[in-house]
């Protein structure tokens, strides 16, 4: 008999640690003084670790199969963790690309792919609360390792931070195989059902459409976050707070994140998710267009709040929407096209922001295109049929 809510314990365990790649802000000034790189160039590791994490979530559920649960998440987190520890010996750019973009990129998708739907699979009658369960200690993850950063590398150094964290990642994936061991949980694969869109007398063609849909409206309205979450120590000293005091900005990103991520699962459950994921993306443009404004530290930081609480709720709903739309059995593979969107949004955000903020000294110009693309999200949810479903398209 599976327990699932020890599956649920081991896929947030998963994520937790996971979730350190979204403290990379807090490396960003300690890279371009060790590396002599600009901040663009040093911002391309995070927008290249988002495209490794894409690429991974859209691939890796043909891997969800192949290894036991526990055998997985092991492998994830060794891999990880030899990332973490290559960037913490890399001398140029290269060789930090290769370990925290590709390796920890790519084994944070995977891992991160694989949290969402074994969750879902665990607690099919509470899918959004489990999802959203997952996603909030993923958020939680980047909040914690950003103070716990902080605090090693004014004790200590950069390598001394990153060896940190890849000894972190080998002993939790030890926790989470024996979790999901005892678990007793399998994950099951996607059952090919593309015969009941004919039988439900529904059209390819449209379910391709509503894939495009949610595609733009993913990338869109995940922009904004993404920013945030890579530039956010950048933008609390571009307000007037020491270097020191700016890690506030990522850990109150990460917090309201996990904090949105977390009410979004539970209320999900009860609200239909289009109404909320046109208004989560019109919070979040109010807040950056405030932030184009210039204000100083303390409203600086409510703002990142109110945008890292949208974020965490954004991506959480689009997850659980796909399931809606296209059933639990597709859900990883449709899940893995849309979140291509999230990639080129992670791409794009904090590599423009970066390139902006070099030409400009401040980030009014990426604040103020954050929001105006974040607006585009409205108009694609708004296209969306409100009650077709597709059932493994």
């Amino acid at each position: 008999m599976t327990r699932p809510v020890l599956t649920l314990a081991a896929a947030s365990l998963l994520t937790f640690v996971l979730g350190s790649i979204h403290a990379f802000s807090v490396f960003v000034e300690p890279w371009e003084i060790l590396l002599g790189a600009s901040r663009a160039n040093v911002s391309l590791t995070y927008s290249f670790a988002l495209i490794a994490l894409t690429a991974s979530v859209l691939l890796g559920h043909r891997l969800f199969s192949t290894l036991s649960p526990s055998a997985l998440a092991f492998a994830i987190c060794v891999c990880a963790a030899a990332g973490v520890m290559i960037a913490g010996v890399a001398a140029d750019l290269p060789l930090l690309w290769f370990g925290y973009s590709l390796l920890f990129g790519g084994a944070n998708g995977l891992g991160y792919g694989f949290a969402l739907q074994i969750s879902a699979q665990a607690m099919p009658e509470r899918k959004g609360l489990a999802m959203g369960a997952v996603t909030a200690s993923y958020a939680a993850g980047a909040a914690v390792f950003s103070a716990a950063f902080r605090l090693v590398l004014e004790q200590g150094s950069l390598a001394g931070a990153l060896y940190f964290m890849a000894a972190v990642l080998l002993v939790a994936g030890s926790a989470v195989a024996i979790c999901f061991h005892l678990s007793r949980t399998q994950y099951r694969g996607e059952a090919d059902s593309r015969h009941e869109i004919h039988s439900a007398g529904q059209s390819p063609g449209g379910a391709r459409g509503v894939q495009v849909l949610l595609w733009a409206g993913y990338g869109t309205a995940a922009m904004a976050g993404l920013m945030a979450l890579g530039h956010a120590v950048g933008i609390v000293v571009s307000a007037g707070a020491t270097p020191a005091a700016a890690t506030a900005g990522p850990i109150i990103v990460s917090f309201s994140n996990m904090i949105g991520a977390i009410t979004a699962g539970w209320i999900v459950d009860r609200v239909r998710s289009p109404s909320l994921m046109m208004v989560l993306p019109l919070i979040s443009s109010a807040a950056l267009l405030f932030l184009a404004t210039g204000p100083s530290v303390i409203p600086t930081l409510g703002s990142l709040a109110v945008i890292g609480y949208s974020y965490g709720a954004i991506i959480t709903l689009y997850p659980v929407a796909v399931a809606e739309r296209f059933g639990q059995d597709a859900a990883a593979r449709i899940y893995g096209r849309i979140f291509i969107a999230w990639g080129l949004a992670g791409l794009a955000g904090p590599w423009v922001a970066g390139l902006l903020y070099d030409r400009g000294g401040d980030y009014t110009q990426a604040t103020f295109l954050a929001a105006v693309v974040g607006l585009v999200s409205i108009l694609c949810v708004w296209l969306l049929p409100k009650k077709e479903t597709f059932m493994g398209t």
